[in-house]
């Protein structure tokens, strides 16, 4: 007979839950073998999160053994007839999105501690061998309720344990700003909303207005590139990383639309179009199960693959600039809308761009598993985005039909138009005074209405 004491510092009542399991001699034993944690048998799963990536670590398991009898040594050899013989199964289970109840948590607890719920109920994510460390590392999803567990097998004899499960929401309730219950902060909030009214003006209105696209497209290409930047060589706040990321992308998008109107480069500027969009198809790419792949944990082999993603779309729509330039508009200013929804309601498709972004930022995420919940929120978030896109290139296609496909070079009108107000002289603009005379001309005029209007009539006395 055993009798379990369960203590707890906090005066409130706490709920909890207690599975009894039972196992026989020829079941492995998880955290058999443990060399680094507290306990002489551990069979716990150690979580660790911060912003970029969830860690768990746990002990080896030892093979099984009858009650009274010695343990087999963790250590002697590497043979079948050791504990190296053990594989060990890691799965992932995501609770329901929205549901931080401590009711829900422990109602789902239960189906990740016994071995075949686990199966029937989880996703396997990787399978380590005895030769791998037992630490696996996935991306961390803010306000999103994720139970892990590891099942250990003994492939001699068919039979297989389960650790004890683990949980994160990698968030802290008690936060006042982002915290799980509002994952996203105001300046966050702030920043995706305006970004999200230019995209969707862009969405439906990009090719007609050159020029604004090409703001918008600049701002987003240096203020990527400058986020990052400021973030790996300085300590700076997030506030104001924010805003100073705000103020490099507004100088980004000057300057595209002023080496456009003085230049009239059109590769230049489609290839930065080109280049947004193939970022994102990039992204989208490597957010597949493709991107899990092992060799893609090589960070040389993970940017050579996405760059040339990158750089294929510009290339391959090269002989076809409006349709890139439209689709580009439709894509990218639709999927700001989803960035800006992610701020207020959590969604998964935000992770598209995240998951790159901190791949540039830690280098320890190289290592980590990105699988993401698709749930009600983002089929719905999916739809809205995927309508947009579509509504949005229709929309263009169909109106600059029959147009040129390009505005003229800004410059080249202007040098025009003023030739030909030098040379026209019954042109009506051509006698207009000098800047100069028009200011005094003005001037004189403000001042006029502060003068004293002078009565009318005769004041010159007569002389008799």
């Amino acid at each position: 007979m055993c009798t379990w004491y369960l203590e707890t510092k906090d005066a409130k009542p706490v709920q909890n839950v207690a599975i009894p399991l039972s196992y026989s001699e020829r079941d492995p034993i998880p955290g058999g073998c443990n060399l680094e944690f507290d306990l002489d048998i551990d069979p716990n799963i150690y979580l660790d999160y911060n912003f970029f990536e969830t860690t768990i670590k746990f002990a080896p398991a030892n093979l099984g053994y009858a009650r009274g009898a010695e343990p087999p040594p963790c250590d002697v050899g590497t043979g079948q007839e050791s504990r190296w013989r053990l594989q060990y199964d890691v799965y992932q289970y995501f609770l329901p999105e929205g549901d931080l109840t401590e009711a829900s948590l422990l109602q789902h607890l239960q189906r990740m501690a016994q071995v075949p719920q686990v199966k029937a109920s989880a996703v396997k994510v990787v399978t380590l061998t005895a030769d791998d460390k037992t630490t696996v590392s996935f991306s961390s999803l803010l306000g999103q309720g994720v139970i892990y567990n590891v099942i250990v097998r003994d492939p001699s004899l068919n039979t297989s344990a389960a650790y004890v499960p683990v949980h994160t929401y990698a968030c802290s309730f008690e936060s006042v700003d982002g915290n799980c219950i509002s994952p996203g902060r105001v300046s966050t909030k702030v920043f995706f909303t305006l970004l999200a009214l230019l995209g969707l003006f862009i969405c439906f209105f990009g090719h007609r207005f050159w020029k604004t696209e090409l703001f918008f497209i600049g701002f987003i290409f240096l203020g990527f590139f400058f986020y990052i930047l400021i973030t790996r060589l300085t300590p700076l706040e997030y506030d104001v990383r924010l805003v100073l990321t705000a103020v490099a992308g507004s100088v980004g998008g000057i300057f595209l639309v002023a080496s456009w109107w003085r230049f009239g480069t059109l590769m230049l500027c489609m290839l930065c179009v080109g280049l947004v969009l193939g970022f994102l198809v990039s992204s989208g790419t490597f957010f597949t199960p493709l991107g899990n792949l092992k060799v893609f944990h090589d960070d040389g082999v993970y940017w050579v693959s996405f760059s040339c993603i990158a750089l294929l779309i510009p290339v391959i729509f090269m002989g076809c600039l409006r349709i890139l330039n439209i689709l580009a508009c439709g894509v990218v200013g639709s999927y700001s809308v989803v960035l800006a929804v992610d701020s207020y309601v959590s969604t998964s498709l935000s992770y598209i761009t995240l998951n790159v972004l901190r791949r540039a930022l830690n280098t320890g995420f190289r290592g980590a598993f990105i699988r993401v919940p698709f749930q009600t929120n983002d089929f719905l978030v999916l739809a809205v985005w995927g309508m947009l896109a579509v509504s949005g290139i229709t929309l263009q296609i169909r109106r600059e039909r029959g147009q040129p496909p390009f505005p003229p070079h800004p410059y080249k009108l202007w040098k025009q138009e003023r030739e030909r107000r030098v040379t026209n002289i019954l042109d009506p603009s051509h006698h207009i005074p000098p800047l100069r005379e028009r200011l005094y001309g003005r001037f004189t005029q403000i001042k006029e209405l502060f003068q004293k209007e002078q009565p009318a009539g005769e004041r010159t006395p007569l002389l008799l």
